[in-house]
């Protein structure tokens, strides 16, 4: 099959876009107001798109607490979302009305970062701390039509974690257990059975590739 995003007329029971751009890790966002309320929200369009230096991307419909928040005081968190959280993670996803802190909705404690003012999660494995860059508004698809989406990126600033998952020097990602948006109401887990290494293949002078590496 094939369809036209613009009018999205692909007859099945949900959009397929979000099945098909898997797995999406989750942008567990905290941030706080001038007026020192917090906010905790998970978002499905998240990753990390820079490394030198370390910037991250989440996409937000429409302009909620977090949006709000980060553009007032200029910072945010970016916190892991593993299996152990999973719970805590849905419940902090819903729809409460504004000015809600989904902290102690959710069950979970916020502790104070180093370098900014939103807190983190303290329960969390692993968190980026980050200073909001740039808010941009997402166009339309069509001209005629409106777009209620936003993309925020934000500058990593500084990085938590786990003393007891840095084992020989380097991330023990899957004993973390870190999860995944899938689409509809999927997830996925990350675990030390489902991991596997490849290294980048070797190339000639002349581009032709000599040696494919594994492990």
């Amino acid at each position: 099959m094939f369809y036209e995003t613009a009018q999205n007329k692909h007859g099945l029971k949900h959009d397929p876009y979000k099945a098909l751009a898997v797995p999406r890790p989750i942008g567990w966002i905290s941030s706080v107001s001038k007026a020192g309320v917090c906010n905790l929200a998970p978002y499905s369009f998240f990753n990390a798109i820079s490394e030198k230096p370390h910037y991250v991307v989440f996409g937000s419909t429409g302009r909620k607490d977090s949006l709000t928040y980060i553009e007032e005081t200029g910072d945010f968190v970016c916190n892991l979302a593993t299996w152990d959280l999973r719970e805590h993670m849905n419940t902090s996803s819903a729809m409460v009305p504004r000015g809600v802190d989904e902290f102690p909705l959710a069950g979970l404690t916020a502790v104070k970062s180093n370098l900014v003012q939103a807190p983190r999660v303290k329960q969390a494995l692993a968190a980026f701390e980050c200073k909001h860059y740039q808010t941009i508004h997402l166009p339309p698809a069509t001209p005629e039509a409106t777009s209620n989406a936003y993309m925020v990126i934000g500058r990593v600033v500084g990085v938590y974690i786990d003393d007891q998952f840095v084992k020989d020097g380097i991330v023990d990602t899957g004993a973390m257990k870190p999860i995944a948006r899938l689409g509809y109401m999927d997830y996925a887990t990350v675990t030390p059975e489902a991991m596997f290494s490849m290294r980048r293949p070797d190339v000639d002078a002349e581009g032709h590739i000599i040696t494919v590496k594994r492990g």
